[in-house]
């Protein structure tokens, strides 16, 4: 299933923010955000499952889809639209099996046409793929290129999703190459000015 709303600005979480995460998400997300990732690798079940509650109050507020960075089960205790999954995380199936057919899971496939391709045959509601220019997140991440995402997009109506190192600068290119969704961090919640940033990369879509 293609889900319209899976197209714009998507915006992943920083743990960097600490207690200045939920004003800084609430200024981004009446900008232009269309997804919001709760990421968050910390061991603290307690603080993850009380800022992921508020987030997805946030998000239900400004019309926002609401997705869980790896953790099904958090996923699921918060009623989030649904999950994004890594190499070293739960199957699409098994999390389908837990959060419903009407969830969004979504796949990172890196710069692997082979993940991609299990990806889309599992059901998969969208593919991600990158990095696709240096990261302050993952400075260690692959490198995927322009030319994987206009193959993806001749192949698979699968919505897709650029991450890694994107900028207002240098997203509209990988928009034309087959983009629907830019997944970005430090590039919006780490800006002096977070409403205006998220503005900037919102304006690279048509209205």
């Amino acid at each position: 299933m293609r889900y319209p709303r899976l197209c714009g600005l998507y915006l992943l979480t920083d743990e960097r923010l600490g207690d200045a995460l939920l004003p800084t998400v609430r200024c981004a997300l009446d900008q232009g955000v269309r997804v919001l990732q709760y990421r968050n690798k910390s061991g603290d079940a307690a603080r993850r499952l009380a800022e992921a509650q508020a987030l997805r109050a946030l998000c239900a507020d400004a019309g926002v889809l609401f997705l869980i960075n790896d953790d099904v089960q958090l996923a699921k205790a918060v009623a989030a639209d649904g999950v994004h999954l890594g190499r070293e995380d739960a199957s699409i199936e098994s999390a389908r099996a837990l959060l419903g057919a009407a969830s969004i899971i979504g796949v990172s496939c890196y710069n692997e046409w082979q993940r991609a391709e299990a990806a889309v045959a599992s059901g998969a509601n969208y593919l991600a793929f990158g990095a696709f220019f240096p990261s302050q997140t993952k400075p260690e991440a692959v490198t995927a290129t322009p030319d994987l995402l206009r193959r993806a997009r001749r192949t698979w109506a699968v919505p897709l999703c650029a991450i890694g190192g994107i900028t207002p600068e240098n997203g509209a290119a990988l928009i034309e190459a087959g983009a629907d969704m830019l997944a970005v961090i430090s590039a919006v919640l780490l800006q002096p000015d977070v409403a205006q940033a998220a503005r900037r990369f919102a304006a690279l879509w048509p209205k």
